[in-house]
């Protein structure tokens, strides 16, 4: 399968679904997508944008080499129960990926009405930028050649890191929720800026930049946290005084108890 050729169908262009087809708009031609949404003004304006091609989901079926899952859990098996019949008749080899929280790989090959080969991804919104972390799985039917051309065409999305399936929800919870306890992390540090007197700009540039670069410092030094941390707090400083407040907060357990909590949720959905 060369990627110059491969053509990949966005059935849902939300959010997520959106922001996936920009990244992979990075490495191939806009003839190469295919956009179909249950508002098709907002395929068509994302369709203009990236260059692609509008369809409905039946032609994504018919024509895509990797069709997109990019619809809610709720609405998936409405929407492969209207594209089994076409992907029944297929004789061209093709890959559902789906995205869909608490939905199994066996599960979407069940409502698809066979064992298609299928890449599970679990992506989170800093996709929409190129910095996402992606993790994914596949079932045994998918090639090595198929996966790559996968992870290539949409590598501008971000990292993306292999997991067991049955991982995977643990996985989301920190990575896929974690944005969200980010950013009110994020609004909470900007909030005590302003508190002090700066401008809530003025904050929040310091404060989103300070948060940033110490994720990537994280990850490209590759130190644990504890010691990252440890290099801040100085003997006798106020950065300790700092950290000595979080903990009397219970900052720590009240961050490991939202990825729980998300963790337990996921779970439910199933």
């Amino acid at each position: 399968m060369d990627k110059k050729d491969t053509v990949f169908g966005f059935i849902g262009t939300g959010n997520m679904g959106g922001a996936l087809a920009q990244a992979v708009r990075h490495n191939i031609q806009g003839s190469q997508i295919l956009l179909a949404n249950r508002s098709p003004e907002k395929a068509l304006a994302l369709a203009q944008e990236l260059e692609a091609r509008t369809a409905d989901n039946q032609d994504i079926a018919r024509e895509a080499d990797y069709i997109i899952l990019g619809v809610k859990p709720q609405l998936m098996e409405e929407v492969l129960a209207e594209i089994a019949p076409v992907l029944a008749l297929r004789e061209s080899p093709f890959l559902l990926v789906t995205m869909a929280t608490g939905l199994t790989i066996a599960r979407i090959q069940d409502l698809a009405g066979r064992a298609y080969p299928v890449i599970r991804i679990m992506p989170n919104t800093p996709v929409s930028i190129g910095e996402g972390m992606v993790q994914y799985a596949y079932s045994e039917n998918v090639t090595e050649e198929a996966l790559q051309v996968f992870l290539n065409a949409f590598a501008w999305a971000g990292r993306f890191s292999s997991i067991p399936e049955f991982r995977m929800d643990a996985g989301s919870a920190v990575s896929a929720c974690g944005p969200a306890f980010a950013d009110i992390f994020l609004e909470a540090m900007a909030d005590g800026g302003v508190a002090c007197g700066l401008s809530r700009e003025q904050a929040m540039e310091l404060a989103a930049q300070m948060l940033a670069g110490t994720a990537k410092l994280a990850l490209v030094s590759g130190q644990h946290p504890a010691a990252l941390k440890d290099a801040v707090c100085s003997p006798g400083g106020t950065t300790i005084q700092g950290v000595r407040k979080l903990e009397e907060s219970g900052f720590r357990g009240a961050v490991i108890n939202a990825v729980i909590a998300a963790y337990e949720r996921t779970l439910e959905l199933k």
